[in-house]
C-alpha cells in the first residue's frame, strides 16, 4: 500500500503474515481453491520528469526483498533520518523520518547551489575594482565586490581556487595609471568592503571553525578565503580580512604605495574613476569546488551574491528568504525549511531529508543549469571529500555514488545519487544526528552501500 506525501509515495509497513491468514481464511470460506502467483514481470520505467513535485504513477508490482535493517540500525548512526526515492517511479523505497526537518551539516550546499544557478546564471562573475579619488590626489579606493577567491598568489603560482583573479593584476593596472597620470606616490588606500551588512560571523557558529580553517569571517573584500596559506584548504583565518586584503594589495602594488595609509572606508560619491579591474571565474567554477571540497566560504559568499540579486540585504537575516525566493520556480515545496547559512554549519539549520531528495531529482534530470551541481558532485572512493570514503567492505560501490558530505558536531550527512547495482538510478539522503564519532561516516558508507546493492528490491523493512 502506499499513501501520497507531497509527490512522492511513500509505503506503509503491513504485516504480511497477517494479510495471508485473512486471505486463506477467506478463500475457505468460498470454497474456493488457488495456486501460488507467478513471479510479477519488470514493467519499463518511464521517463524521469523534471518537475519537483511528480505526477503519481501506478504501484510497482516488484517484490521489494531486500532488506538494510543490520546496516539502517548500526548505533554509529546515533539518530537516522534517512530516504531512498526511486526517481522515475516517484515512490520512497526507505524512510526513515524523510518528513521531518532537521540539521543538514554541509549537504546544505546543494540549495545554495540550486539558488545561485537560478539567480545568476552559471557564467555569473564577480568584478573587483580600484578607483582614483578626484577630490584627493593619491588616494585609491579597493572595493570588494563579494569575491573570496581574489588572491595575493603571484603570476604563474595557484592558490586554493584555481585561475583566481590576483592582487597583483590589479597592481599592474594601477601601476600603469599612475605612470600615464604623473602619480609619482599613492598616499592613502581605502578599503571598501561596505557592500554585506551586519555581522561577519554568524553567532550559532563555533569560533574553533575559524582557527582550524574551516571558515572565514564573511566580508565583501578578502583575499584567498582569508586562508593563512593561500593554497592550503584548511589553513586558519584571521578576524581581520579586509586589513589583510589591504595589506596585500599594498605590498603588491610596490614602489609607488611604499609609504601609503591603509584605512577602512567607503567608495566616494564624487563620480570616482575605475583605474583597475579584475574579474573572477564563472559562478559554475565557484560552485563545482564548492561541493567537490565542502568550502564553506564559497557557499557563503554564494548566498549573499544570491540575496542581492533578489533583492535582499546580503546578511544572514536574508539568507532563508533569498534561497527560497531564487528556487521558487523549480516547484521545490521549501515548507518547514529553516535556512540561517549557506554552508550548513549551523546546527539551527532546518531541512527535511525529502526535501533534499526532490531537489536531487532536480539534479538527476539536469534541470535548468543543474548540470553543475551533477558534475561537481564528489564520487564515491574518486574524488572530492568521497576520494578516500566507500573502500573496504563498500568498495563494490566505488565509482556508482555522487553525493555531497556534510558534518557538523552533532551529526554526519550524505545525499545524493545511487546508480544502483541494479541499473536502477536511486535518490538518497543520510542524516546521522546527535552523539556521533569518527566511525559514524563509515556507518554512512555501509547503510550507502547496501541501498546500491539493493537497488529497486530495497525493502523500507
Amino acid at each position: 500500500m502506499t499513501e501520497e506525501k507531497g509527490g512522492f509515495r511513500f509505503y506503509k509497513q503491513v504485516g504480511i503474515g497477517a494479510l495471508s491468514g485473512l486471505l486463506v481464511l477467506a478463500l475457505i470460506i468460498l470454497g474456493m481453491s488457488f495456486t501460488a502467483a507467478s513471479s510479477p514481470k519488470a514493467t519499463e520505467t518511464p521517463a524521469p520528469s523534471s518537475s519537483a513535485t511528480p505526477t503519481p504513477t501506478p504501484t510497482s508490482t516488484l517484490a521489494r526483498t531486500c532488506k538494510v535493517g543490520e546496516a539502517a540500525t548500526d548505533p554509529l548512526l546515533a539518530s537516522l533520518q534517512a530516504v531512498v526515492v526511486n526517481p522515475a517511479t516517484d515512490e520512497v523505497l526507505f524512510d526513515r523520518g524523510s518528513t521531518t526537518p532537521a540539521a543538514t551539516a554541509s549537504t546544505m550546499k546543494l540549495l545554495t547551489a540550486g539558488a545561485a544557478l537560478m539567480a545568476l546564471g552559471p557564467n555569473y562573475r564577480v568584478s573587483t575594482k580600484v578607483y582614483a579619488d578626484p577630490a584627493n590626489p593619491g588616494t585609491i579606493i579597493l572595493v570588494g565586490s563579494g569575491d573570496p577567491t581574489l588572491s595575493r598568489t603571484k603570476a604563474g603560482q595557484q592558490s586554493v581556487y584555481k585561475d583566481a583573479p590576483k592582487l597583483s593584476d590589479l597592481a599592474v593596472q594601477v601601476n600603469a595609471w599612475a605612470t600615464a597620470n604623473n602619480v609619482s606616490t599613492i598616499t592613502n588606500i581605502v578599503l571598501d568592503s561596505s557592500l554585506f551588512v551586519g555581522p561577519s560571523w554568524e553567532p550559532s557558529w563555533e569560533r574553533s571553525e575559524q582557527s582550524k580553517g574551516y571558515m572565514s569571517e564573511v566580508t565583501a573584500l578578502e583575499i584567498d578565503g582569508d586562508r593563512s596559506s593561500p593554497s592550503s584548504k584548511d589553513s586558519p583565518r584571521s578576524t581581520t580580512p579586509v586589513m589583510n586584503a589591504g595589506k596585500a594589495f599594498k605590498t603588491a602594488l610596490g614602489a609607488v604605495a611604499r609609504t601609503a595609509t591603509l584605512a577602512e572606508g567607503k567608495l566616494p560619491a564624487n563620480s570616482p574613476t575605475t583605474i583597475a579591474t579584475v574579474q573572477s571565474q564563472p559562478i559554475s567554477t565557484w560552485i563545482k569546488h564548492m561541493l567537490q571540497t565542502s568550502d564553506n566560504t564559497e557557499a557563503e559568499y554564494l548566498a549573499r551574491l544570491v540575496a542581492i540579486k533578489e533583492g535582499l540585504n546580503p546578511a544572514f537575516g536574508s539568507i532563508d528568504l533569498a534561497i527560497k525566493k531564487a528556487l521558487l520556480s523549480t516547484g521545490l515545496d521549501t515548507t518547514g525549511v529553516v535556512l540561517k547559512d549557506g554552508s550548513g554549519l549551523s546546527d539551527n539549520n532546518r531541512v527535511a531529508p525529502i526535501v533534499l531528495a526532490k531537489f536531487l531529482k532536480l539534479v538527476l534530470n539536469s534541470y535548468a543549469d543543474f548540470d553543475v551541481i551533477k558534475q561537481g558532485l564528489p564520487v564515491a572512493n574518486e574524488s572530492g571529500s568521497l576520494a578516500a570514503r566507500f573502500n573496504g567492505k563498500n568498495l563494490d560501490a566505488s565509482g556508482h555514488i555522487l553525493a555531497k558530505t556534510g558534518w557538523i558536531k552533532h551529526g554526519y550527512t550524505l545525499a545524493g545519487i545511487i546508480n544502483a547495482k541494479d541499473g536502477t538510478p536511486l535518490l538518497f539522503v543520510i542524516y546521522a544526528l546527535g552523539t556521533v564519532t569518527g566511525e559514524t561516516n563509515s556507518a554512512i558508507d555501509t547503510l550507502a552501500t547496501a541501498f546500491y546493492r539493493c537497488g529497486n528490491k530495497l525493502s523500507n523493512q
